[in-house]
C-alpha cells in the first residue's frame, strides 16, 4: 500500500480535515460542561495549652487580621486535651468578626500527635477552569454540539460573585427565623436614596459667564 500525499488532495479537503481534527468534545445537551470547582483550604494556628490568656489571644487575633479572616470562612477546634477555658475564649475573638465557631473540625496533618489546641481556619475558593474555552468553534457544527465556551461567563461570574463558594457545594442550612435577617435586603433597598433624587443638573455652553 502505498501513501498519498497531501499535496495531491484538494485544498478544500485538506482544510475542513483540520478543521474537524481541532474540534472539542461534543456536548450535545443544555447543560455547559464548564461548571465551577470549589477547592478549600485548611489554615492552622496550634495553641501550647488548654488556657488562653491575654498573650496567646494577641497571637491569635493577628493570625486572624494577617488572614483577613472574612464571611465564608470555618473556624474550628481541635482539642486534644478537653479542658482550660480555650473554648471560650476562642469564641470570644471569633465573635469579633462576625463569625461563629463550626461544630466539627477537618483532619489536619499531625493532629494526632496534638497536645494543646489548633485552631482550624477552612478557606473555599470557586473557579471554572479551561475557561475561555474556544477548543470548538461555532461553525461549521456538524454535531449538533454546543460550543466549547458555552457557560463560561454565566457560571464563572457566578464563581466570583458568591459569597460563600462552599454553598455551590452545598447549600446554606436554614438558621430560624430571625426577621431582621429576613427583612435586610429589603430594608436596605428601600433605604437606599433614588439615583434621581435632586434637581436636574443645569449645564451652559459657550465660553461666556
Amino acid at each position: 500500500m502505498r501513501s498519498i500525499s497531501s499535496a495531491l488532495l484538494p485544498p478544500l479537503l485538506i482544510a475542513t480535515a483540520l478543521t474537524l481534527a481541532a474540534c472539542g468534545p461534543v456536548n450535545q445537551g443544555l447543560e455547559s460542561v464548564n461548571q465551577p470547582v470549589v477547592q478549600r483550604t485548611d489554615y492552622v494556628f496550634d495553641l501550647d495549652s488548654g488556657s488562653v490568656g491575654p498573650s496567646e489571644s494577641q497571637r491569635l487575633a493577628a493570625w486572624f487580621d494577617a488572614l483577613n479572616l472574612r464571611y465564608g470562612d470555618r473556624v474550628s477546634i481541635d482539642d486534644r486535651g478537653g479542658g482550660g477555658n480555650g473554648h471560650e475564649m476562642i469564641a470570644l475573638i471569633v465573635a469579633r468578626y462576625g463569625l461563629r465557631l463550626t461544630d466539627t473540625a477537618p483532619i489536619t496533618e499531625g493532629s494526632a500527635d496534638l497536645r494543646g489546641i489548633r485552631v482550624i481556619v477552612s478557606r473555599s475558593s470557586a473557579s471554572v477552569p479551561q475557561c475561555p474555552n474556544w477548543d470548538r468553534g461555532s461553525q461549521p457544527e456538524l454535531e449538533g454540539s454546543t460550543m466549547s465556551n458555552f457557560g463560561c461567563a454565566t457560571n464563572a461570574n457566578l464563581a466570583a460573585m458568591v459569597a460563600n463558594p462552599a454553598d455551590l457545594v452545598q447549600g446554606a442550612q436554614g438558621t430560624g427565623s430571625d426577621p431582621r435577617t429576613i427583612t435586610r435586603a429589603i430594608k436596605t433597598y428601600r433605604d437606599a436614596v433614588p439615583t434621581g433624587k435632586g434637581d436636574l443638573k443645569i449645564e451652559k455652553t459657550g465660553g461666556g459667564n
